[in-house]
């Protein structure tokens, strides 16, 4: 195999560091340290054992004290490291990729404050092993890197300086909505962390709550996005509860998740606060079963499961016999079960609102499968685009709001009185909404958790 041939470069380069998000900075080249060393302020070792991460602030050109980027990095070691002068330093050490010219590779590099240095960067003769051979007598041999690189990056410091450690609890890893928010977190730099479920175990005490996973406990953590299916309800409130008492930012809130959850109890808080939603009717005795019906007045009308999701447990019945046959039926097997009216001019469509926030950010409307009423996507719903009337925007906004969730999807039916929510979900999928919309909403998720978490570091005890 032919050798590498080394590439000459002056005494000191522009070089970039692109994990590192630093497009250009001015590096020393020096033969006489072993270690490369990258200027670094507030440097802060977080994440998991199995996962170490350190992240840090750099001011990357002398000279421009407003260019000031926040880095995470995974941290290799923590070595003591002895400077040209002499002095002695513990230092956090990293892996990352250094770009000279065309050519990059993985290095090592030492964190340090370097403020006072005319270099904000040092390359050691370790990152140079075949690559790089140098010409003491010239400077800059590659050319300059230059600072306009840096413009496009600016206007991103505020997102930057909050650099966060998300969690996101989830049974499905490889579901498209997690991993959709696990790629928008880590591509505004953040350090994320896909946690199972049912993996984690909790130590209630009053002086230092945890949650356990995998043999560890859980630190380091700012941020938590709960995507709790509905067959996992009880104990996922019980773990989002355990983190909330540790201090952590957890955007659906556990009381939010579970006022959503229970479907009769969503219903009685929508209609307390004056939002429009269809009739509804909860009975416990089967004697009042025909009472209940003719509150709904003439069929056709809707019977749901208060556990069922995704369209599963919803049933229409055409007369009231079969209404009654059905709730009877439902009634021996000890199953909780809602009487709707049914929105006939609705068509068998219904319109989901994606709410972050205050606002709407993405809509779509589904329409159900010929022969079906129920509009849900997995139960074979088309989605279509549609633009949403300012009542129906400001109806599913209160919806989220009055149940207490910062993301949700509210699922809204038109109807000749305006329009009525028919569910709110505390853990809306992305795929469909997505696709039929061509928006990023999972990026304005973690926009939304950016402008309001405050990482632990900063956060008052």
């Amino acid at each position: 195999m032919a050798a590498r041939q080394l590439q000459t470069v002056g005494w000191d380069e522009w070089v970039a560091l692109p994990k590192l998000n630093i497009p250009a900075i001015k590096a020393k080249v020096d033969t006489g340290a072993k270690t490369s060393s990258l200027h670094a302020f507030s440097i802060e070792v977080y994440g998991t054992k199995r996962r170490p991460k350190v992240r840090f602030g750099i001011h990357p050109i002398p000279d421009r004290p407003d260019i000031e980027l926040y880095c995470s990095a995974p941290l290799v070691d923590q070595r003591v490291v002895t400077s040209s002068n002499g002095d002695t330093e513990l230092r956090c050490i990293i892996e990352t990729t250094v770009q000279v010219g065309m050519d990059s590779w993985p290095i090592e590099v030492s964190l340090t404050n370097r403020e006072t240095m005319a270099y904000r960067m040092l390359l050691g003769r370790s990152a140079m092993v075949d690559r790089l051979t140098v010409d003491p007598t010239r400077s800059c041999m590659l050319g300059h890197l230059p600072l306009s690189l840096y413009d496009n990056l600016v206007p991103q410091l505020d997102a930057h300086q909050r650099l966060l450690n998300i969690g996101i609890l989830t049974r499905q890893p490889n579901s498209y909505s997690t991993m959709r928010l696990y790629e928008a977190a880590e591509e505004r730099g953040h350090d994320v962390e896909l946690i199972d479920t049912k993996r984690c175990y909790i130590q209630i005490t009053s002086t230092n709550p945890t949650v356990h996973y995998a043999g560890e406990p859980l630190t380091g953590l700012d941020v938590i996005i709960p995507r709790i299916g509905a067959s996992t309800t009880f104990y996922g409130l019980a773990v989002v509860r355990q983190f909330e008492s540790m201090g952590l930012y957890v955007l659906n809130p556990s009381d939010a998740i579970s006022r959503s959850r229970d479907k009769l109890y969503a219903h009685q808080v929508l209609a307390r606060n004056g939002i429009g939603m269809p009739d509804t009717a909860f009975a416990h005795s089967p004697h009042d079963t025909k009472d209940v019906l003719n509150m709904m007045g003439s069929p056709p009308m809707v019977l749901k499961l208060l556990e069922g999701a995704q369209g599963k447990g919803v049933v229409l019945a055409e007369t009231k016999k079969a209404a009654e046959s059905v709730v009877n039926a439902f009634r021996q097997l000890d199953a909780n079960i809602l009487v709707q009216q049914f929105i006939k001019e609705s068509g068998g469509s219904d319109i989901r609102c994606f709410v972050v926030g205050n606002r709407v950010v993405a809509a779509m409307k589904r329409q159900a499968a010929e022969g079906d009423f129920r509009s849900n996507l997995h139960q074979g719903g088309k989605p279509e685009k549609i633009k949403i009337t300012k009542e129906e925007r400001e109806t599913a906004v209160k919806a989220a709001k009055v149940l207490g969730l910062r993301v949700a999807g509210v699922d809204i039916l038109r109807s000749n009185d305006g329009p009525k929510v028919l569910e709110v979900n505390s853990s809306p999928g992305l795929q469909g909404i997505e696709a039929i919309t061509r928006k990023d909403i999972a990026s304005k998720i973690i926009e939304y958790v950016e402008r309001h978490a405050i990482p632990k570091r900063t956060r008052p005890r």
